[in-house]
């Protein structure tokens, strides 16, 4: 599916990554690989990072949202190893667990209001 809008829900075990039009979506979840939690060291996330820029290619905006620091980390990480997704990242908003559906509701309605999304640029 070609699509102009994406949004990641991401925390250190996995990712939501759903990728939307102004009449379809398509998900997928990226579980994190790296099981164990170190107390006191920070969590490996390269290849959940990775897995995530990947399902992105493509895309040309990307809105980043989740609890805590992780969205933050996975854009500074794509500006070193995927800068065409950190070019197409354009906000990062904190949000805690809401449902798939929630959180496509809530990027129609970001990128709504910014770029009116009933007018795709990939049909003009």
């Amino acid at each position: 599916m070609t699509t102009f809008h994406a949004v990641v829900w991401i925390d250190h075990q996995e990712a939501h990554v759903m990728l939307f039009d102004h009449d379809h979506v398509q998900a997928q979840r990226i579980k994190s690989r790296s099981h164990h939690k170190h107390q006191g060291k920070p969590h490996d996330t390269t290849g959940l990072f990775s897995e995530v820029a990947t399902a992105l290619a493509g895309v040309h905006e990307v809105l980043l949202t989740g609890p805590g620091l992780v969205r933050d980390q996975f854009r500074d990480w794509c500006k070193s190893n995927q800068p065409t997704v950190a070019k197409a990242t354009v906000d990062s908003i904190a949000s805690d667990h809401p449902t798939d559906p929630q959180i496509v509701a809530m990027a129609r309605q970001y990128f709504k209001k910014f770029d009116q999304m009933g007018l795709d640029p990939a049909l003009v």
